[in-house]
């Protein structure tokens, strides 16, 4: 009910100075009453002390009448609730999220763990982001698409919030193959502007069965005019307190667990830009950086509608009027 009452707004609230009469009014009743009715001078009046009901709620004809009256003033204000709805329209960006989810994702450098980090801060992204189509992608000892490129933002941030480390594959970090798979859910788009922000904290580390090597899959990429944002997470070695069910061994530079060179290349060569982050705000600004950099064209157009309440107003003081004539000419009905 408080709800409602904010969202009421008045279109003439000047009109609420008419208020004033009422007490004038309320005064020339108490003061004229008593003269507009017959008397007869007696004695005493001890005999007609008797009071009925009649006499006790003779006020409720006035006290009707000033109740239209209020509605009227009221009704002059013209109340309304106001609504808006945006329509928004534009021309949207095309983004692939390639995350790392092996299993030194899970480190606690960034708490409550790297991957957690990330895929709070990559939701944050999604949502800032209302008009383009965004897609995920994995990888791990393999790499494999959890979204194509969707605009339904609850799916696809359902999907993000049940990643796990090592959970669906295998364990490595073949990051060619990551970003070949990305580049390939682009392929057919249409859009002017195709992205793609790959996420690691290691080096390519592929098994024996790797198809597409890094710069192989950077190559694709620029072909297929796709920009790469490139993102290294985690701290320096040395502050890591890594997860208990993946140990990585503690190195004295980051080089011991980022190929920053790789990164910078696929970044620097597809348009991009490479991007280092040591904790979660860290990890935060970097977004944030893209998301001003990739902006797409939206126009946002606002609808105003007015549900006035006035007519529901009125008919309450034509209510009051019709109950106070029919009292007066029935119960309160006096005679000259």
């Amino acid at each position: 009910m408080t709800d409602w009452f904010r969202n009421i707004e008045f279109a003439y609230p000047l009109a609420f100075g008419l208020f004033a009469v009422i007490p004038f009014l309320i005064f020339w009743y108490i003061k004229k009453g008593s003269s507009t009715r017959a008397y007869i001078p007696v004695s005493s009046v001890y005999a007609f002390s008797f009071t009925s009901w009649k006499s006790k709620t003779r006020h409720i004809p006035f006290i009707l009448r000033l109740l239209a009256l209020c509605c009227v003033i009221l009704a002059l204000t013209r109340p309304q609730k106001k609504s808006e709805v945006q329509k928004i329209s534009g021309e949207g960006i095309d983004i692939m999220l390639c995350m790392d989810v092996s299993g030194s994702m899970g480190s606690r450098d960034i708490l409550p763990s790297r991957l957690e980090a990330a895929k709070e801060v990559a939701i944050e992204f999604i949502q800032s982001r209302p008009l383009d189509r965004i897609g995920l992608v994995i990888f791990s000892g393999e790499s494999f698409t959890q979204c194509p490129l969707t605009t339904d933002r609850t799916s696809l941030v359902e999907q993000i919030q049940s990643l796990e480390t090592q959970k669906y594959l295998a364990d490595g970090t073949v990051i060619g193959e990551g970003l070949a798979t990305a580049v390939d859910r682009l392929k057919k788009s249409k859009s002017p502007s195709k992205v793609i922000i790959l996420l690691t904290d290691g080096k390519e580390s592929a098994p024996v069965t790797r198809i597409i090597d890094p710069v192989t899959a950077m190559e694709i990429a620029k072909t297929q005019n796709v920009k790469v944002y490139t993102v290294g997470v985690g701290a320096a070695p040395s502050t890591i307190v890594e997860s208990t069910d993946n140990p990585v061994s503690n190195k004295n530079s980051s080089s011991a667990f980022l190929d920053e060179t790789l990164l910078r290349r696929i970044a620097t060569e597809t348009g991009g830009k490479y991007f280092r982050a040591l904790d979660r705000d860290g990890l935060k600004r970097v977004y944030q950086q893209i998301d001003t950099m990739e902006k797409s064209k939206a126009e946002i157009t606002v609808f105003k509608k007015f549900q006035d309440y006035f007519p529901v107003i009125l008919l309450a003081a034509l209510g009051f009027l019709f109950l106070e004539m029919i009292l007066r000419f029935t119960v309160y009905k006096s005679f000259p």
